[in-house]
């Protein structure tokens, strides 16, 4: 699943946990004069004592230890090591460091420096920070002091973190210290300088290195992810995620110009059309600077955003669905941009990937038993692990993992609102509880992923309409479908059939063909033995009576129909008339006489005819002469096939022609003499009871007038509500709807008052 050395962590910045900005010689940072300033916090917050990791990082690190955090990406204050930002060393800073460093250490953890989480000397800012020539210099000295007293001890070290941030939110919005408007050409002036920045710092920790060091870089953004697994619209995502945004107003937030001068080479060709009138002089010189080798790319990553094809395969945002699932801090909750996005950087950039942050905002509350219950950052974790396994399966080379936070910490401008940790920080005590995440991702990192489970929810699907010459209006009329007109004779409600095949209507693969799942997904099938989906479900009503017809077996459709299923099928009859009958089966007693009957037209003669009522079942093997006659609504499972033979269509025409016959193939697969007692009563009030059980699928019907909890140990099972409404699992369900419950989903509770009809295949 995962390769052996994956590695498992957590990530924090220094400003946001340490505390002690006026302790052990350390200098001021832009973010402790903008936190001092009036309205720039919410709720008026200090960083003061944030976590007090200063004072408490024995404690922090043995909780992480308790939870088998194997690798831990702590950033460094570089007015805490250079109170000036240059020039002078603060000893005491490095020796709080080196306590840190030799903890984690001991405790068996790894950890990753990274030189910069925006906690820039405010002695530099007074000196023009990033908009002064020298400040790449003045980053390279930090570098090199940090890469020589620590790198016979810390093995990786990060650059920066998310510049797309720490400048666009700053100098275009100022919502982030120092929290100075700046004109567009000073913007990408100061980019470019961090950018060079960033070469110079590679060149130092490289040149002061004790011995040989990793070095990488973390940039952010949202992930372009496509709407749908079409090739079309994953160009077209690919496309829009590596594309620079024309409106300037919120220009930074995007990959290509923060990613492709560092890993390329180059700045994006469209962005530098798009940005020229803004640009500063860019050189050859400054390019190979920009673009010093890496051993890795770290992308901080949180949510993206979904990408369909329009005209001409041009990329087109496609909105957000009403009430979408949102985080504590209100950030979509979209799970597919960790597989796309991890894809498309590694399809790009071609280096080794860490997720160098991950992880989501709760409104986490200590309960009344003591704990803190975050079901939903365990869901929210599980989800985009799961999908980060996928974008590993896809070929990306993924790393390592690191989850934001460890603590609850201080969350810039939101102060103490948004609570990100495994950890909960009862910020007025300092006391620690662990959530239930912490104990997930204990479980994670023991089993190396393994634990990590596909998700599993209750599909639905938008029903497949067929317009038949013999069809109707009841399913509008008794379920409310949405049906194309009023000769429509069947809805595929479960199918995954090229001449119907059924899309996913809501949750995790909303969009999604059933097709498209079986190949992809096969976890939620329990890995069936198949190279298509087995089963087909549809609902038929006849307002007149269907063909005189009958199906092959698998043999026969084999050899005749390009590799087809056959077709058994079976009938559970949701309404008909008192006095209803339909055909079943045939008086021949030889083939001859089936065949002269045929050929002489002795309809009259041929056919058997037998009575239902309403819950009555009827198995169809392959062979059996059948037809629905007028009025009846039936339930129909069958095997994944389309194959019928008509023998006789009582001469109507469509758009002035008769429908085809096959009258040869039906001599040939036509059973004879003809099975018979095919239709069963069922019991109205049995709770439990098996229809049948055949080589293809087995089929129940379920009685619910109390709590019934239905296991699931099948490779999944479809269900379809025929009478009634409840629940299942809290879901709310009614008559007419059908749903498919995947492999390893566990117990059903349904309540109500309903009638059920399920089905699951037969393993070979």
């Amino acid at each position: 699943m995962f390769r052996k050395d994956f590695v498992w962590g957590c990530a924090s910045s220094a400003f946001q946990i340490e505390g002690a900005a006026h302790e052990g010689g350390k200098g001021d940072s832009i973010w402790d004069r903008f936190a001092a300033g009036e309205g720039n916090i919410l709720n008026g917050d200090k960083p003061e004592p944030a976590c007090d990791f200063y004072h408490r990082y024995p404690t922090d690190i043995a909780l992480m230890k308790q939870v088998g955090i194997q690798a831990y990406r702590l950033s460094l204050s570089w007015p805490r090591i250079l109170p000036d930002g240059i020039g002078r060393v603060n000893e005491e800073g490095l020796r709080f460091y080196d306590q840190v460093i030799d903890e984690l250490l001991r405790n068996g953890i790894e950890p990753y420096i990274t030189l910069y989480h925006w906690d820039y000397p405010q002695a530099l800012q007074e000196m023009g920070g990033w908009l002064n020539e020298k400040s790449g210099d003045w980053f390279a000295e930090y570098a090199a002091v940090v890469s020589e007293h620590f790198s016979d001890r810390v093995r990786y070290f990060i650059t920066f973190n998310e510049p797309q941030c720490f400048v666009g939110l700053s100098a275009i919005h100022q919502v982030h210290a120092p929290g100075i408007r700046l004109e567009q050409a000073d913007i990408f002036r100061m980019i470019h300088h961090v950018l060079k920045a960033h070469g110079k710092a590679v060149i130092a920790l490289r040149q002061h290195a004790k011995r040989a060091i990793q070095v990488g870089y973390a940039p952010t953004c949202g992930m372009a992810y496509p709407n749908t697994d079409s090739p079309a619209d994953i160009k077209a995502a690919r496309k829009a995620l590596f594309t620079c945004p024309e409106e300037m107003d919120n220009w930074t937030w995007n990959v290509p110009w923060f990613s492709d001068p560092v890993f390329l080479g180059k700045y994006p060709e469209d962005g530098l059309r798009k940005y020229a009138q803004y640009l500063p002089v860019i050189t050859d010189e400054d390019m190979e600077l920009i673009s010093q080798p890496l051993d890795f790319m770290g992308q901080n990553i949180y949510n993206g955003y979904a990408i369909a094809a329009g005209e001409n395969g041009e990329p087109v945002y496609v909105e957000r669905d009403a009430g979408h699932p949102q985080t504590g801090n209100m950030w979509p909750v979209t799970p597919k941009c960790f597989r796309w996005g991890l894809r498309f950087l590694y399809e790009r950039y071609k280096l080794p990937i860490y997720v160098t942050e991950n992880g989501i905002c709760c409104k986490d509350v200590l309960q009344c038993d003591g704990r803190i219950h975050d079901s939903e950052r365990i869901d929210f974790l599980n989800r985009y692990l799961y999908a980060m396994k996928q974008a590993m399966e896809d070929g990306a080379d993924i790393r390592g993992y690191f989850e934001w936070t460890f603590t609850d910490n201080f969350e810039w401008n939101y102060g103490y609102r948004d609570r990100f940790g495994l950890v909960y920080v009862d910020f007025k005590t300092q006391r620690r509880y662990l959530k239930d995440s912490a104990y997930w991702y204990r479980d994670v990192i023991r089993s190396n992923g393994g634990s990590i489970r596909q998700p599993k929810e209750i599909l639905f699907f938008h029903p497949e309409y067929k317009q038949m010459v013999w069809g109707g209006n009841r399913m509008r009329d008794v379920y409310g479908y949405d049906i194309p007109g009023d000769n429509t004779g069947e809805a595929w409600v479960i199918s995954a059939h090229p001449h119907g095949d059924c899309v996913v209507n809501g949750g995790t693969y909303d969009g999604q063909k059933l097709s498209e799942l079986w190949t992809n997904e096969p976890e939620l099938f329990g890995h069936f033995p198949s190279d298509r989906f087995p089963m087909l479900v549809k609902v038929l009503d006849a307002r007149y009576d269907l063909s005189i017809q009958v199906h092959p077996d698998d043999r026969y459709a084999s050899e005749h129909e390009n590799g087809s299923y056959g077709k058994t099928e079976c009938w559970y009859i949701l309404d008909c008339p008192e006095d209803a009958t339909i055909i079943l089966g045939h008086h021949a007693r030889t083939r001859e006489e089936l065949c002269r009957m045929i050929d002489e037209k002795q309809w009259s003669d041929l056919i058997a005819e037998v009575p239902i009522r309403k819950g009555d079942f009827v198995q169809l093997d392959p062979g059996t002469v059948h037809v629905i006659k007028s009025n009846i609504l039936i339930l129909e499972t069958e095997q994944n096939s389309d194959i019928t033979y008509r023998v006789y269509d009582y001469d109507r025409l469509v758009d002035g022609k008769p429908r085809e016959l096959h009258l040869d193939k039906c001599k040939d697969v036509i059973t004879v003499p003809a099975k018979q007692d095919m239709v069963r009563s069922t019991s109205p009030t049995e709770t439990v009871q098996e229809l049948v059980s055949c080589d293809y699928y087995t089929v129940w019907k379920y009685v619910v007038n109390r709590e019934m909890v239905i296991g699931q140990p099948h490779p999944f099972m479809i269900f379809s509500v025929v009478e009634g409404e409840g629940t299942v699992n809290g879901l709310a369900i009614q008559r007419g709807d059908h749903f498919l419950v995947p492999h390893g989903f566990g117990d059903m509770i349904f309540e109500g008052d309903m009638v059920l009809i399920a089905s699951s295949p037969t393993r070979e």
